[in-house]
């Protein structure tokens, strides 16, 4: 299997599960770095578009909270489920979810964003469910990557993978991503990333209305 840099987006897309860490070892020389986030890019090509064959890394391990990924209590942080309730710890990279009966709890793993100041925390909801949803860069995004185009469309180029559920919070979601690795990572413009089985799951137990905290 090639593990040359200059692959394109979808060959990249495609291997990238079986790669694993094989993007650690890649020549200093062929290392980019994203004008969004800072972070170091590998298999990047021009023009890519976030979580689309563009694989960032943290310079830094960090520990996580894996007490996050065990049951938790809803009550320390709703009143009530009446719809379902999500909690995104970004602590731990873990998004929990309740159903309004208390018959159904998961716990998936995630992406988080980059950087504070690309971290939104508080409470909202989700005003809107699309499968197979397309992605256009914010007009912040456009300032910074005039190279990224304006319109992605569903298919595995798209940075929001097969599934996505819209927050009352202009532009931020909980979505897919096409990109596994960059799943327990700090590797986000701003949004929630999950793995896509792990999206369309929770995609099938939310609703509009559900309500959603990040912490």
């Amino acid at each position: 299997m090639s593990k040359s840099v200059a692959m394109n987006r979808r060959a990249f897309l495609g291997t990238a599960a079986a790669m694993g860490t094989a993007g650690l070892v890649l020549p200093a020389a062929a290392q980019q770095v994203d004008p969004y986030t800072g972070q170091p890019i590998y298999g990047a090509t021009a023009g890519a578009t976030p979580d689309a064959g563009a694989v960032q890394y943290e310079q830094s391990n960090q520990r996580h909270n894996i007490s996050s990924f065990r049951a938790q209590d809803w009550r320390p942080y709703f009143d009530n489920l009446t719809n379902g309730a999500i909690l995104c710890d970004l602590t731990s990279r873990a998004v929990h979810y309740w159903s309004e009966d208390e018959t159904v709890y998961r716990v998936y793993p995630s992406s988080i964003p980059v950087s504070s100041d690309l971290t939104r925390t508080g409470r909202t909801e989700i005003i809107k469910k699309v499968e197979g949803p397309s992605w256009a860069p914010t007009p912040d995004m456009r300032k910074r990557n005039p190279e990224w185009p304006e319109f992605v469309g569903p298919g595995p180029d798209n940075p929001l993978g097969t599934h996505a559920l819209w927050l009352s919070w202009q532009y931020y979601r909980i979505h897919g991503t096409h990109d596994t690795r960059k799943i327990g990572r700090k590797s986000s413009n701003g949004c929630i990333g999950l793995y896509n089985e792990h999206i369309a799951e929770l995609f099938g137990l939310s609703n509009i209305g559900t309500q959603v905290l990040l912490i």
